[in-house]
């Protein structure tokens, strides 16, 4: 298995692959498929990984900018992130999202956020800060990792795919 930037050929099997992995998660919306359509249609994937294995994508991985205090800024959303069912618990997510994540600091990225599991994603170094707020979500679930410089504070907007999707 290998990690690679998507290519064009790649927009259908994602989008399946999404589709199926958020079909009955309990905390999917089951837009998520639309969502990272609707973020490379507006020029929003700032980075879009799959991991591909004999040829097949068994997973794949969406950043895409946010904005904090209504500002765009150096930071970006992690998410979604999708595994082929019959992959999972082979360590596929945590390959896709420690490659963004490396891509991001090699880009300069200021940081990162994402809204899902404290638990999962504290092995990545997230954690919560008071400072940055994602509106209607517990703060438990809406966490950060800083990759350089400042600590942005502020309200975090995502981009409007999620909202419109």
């Amino acid at each position: 298995m290998f990690i690679r930037p998507e290519n064009a050929t790649d927009k259908q099997p994602i989008r399946s692959l999404v589709r199926a992995a958020f079909q009955d998660a309990p905390h999917g919306s089951g837009m998520e498929a639309d969502i990272v359509d609707a973020l490379r249609a507006g020029g929003a994937l700032t980075l879009s990984l799959v991991a591909v294995e004999g040829g097949a994508v068994m997973g794949h991985v969406a950043f895409s900018p946010v904005m904090i205090a209504g500002k765009l800024s150096d930071w970006f959303g992690l998410g979604p992130v999708a595994v082929e069912h019959s992959q999972r618990r082979r360590g596929i997510g945590r390959l896709l999202i420690e490659d963004g994540l490396n891509r991001l600091r090699a880009q300069g990225a200021g940081g990162c956020v994402v809204l899902g599991d404290p638990a999962y994603y504290a092995r990545f170094g997230f954690e919560p800060d008071p400072g940055l707020t994602l509106a209607g979500v517990p703060a438990e679930y809406f966490q950060r990792l800083r990759l350089r410089g400042d600590q942005p504070a502020g309200e975090v907007l995502f981009h409007p795919a999620f909202g419109s999707a």
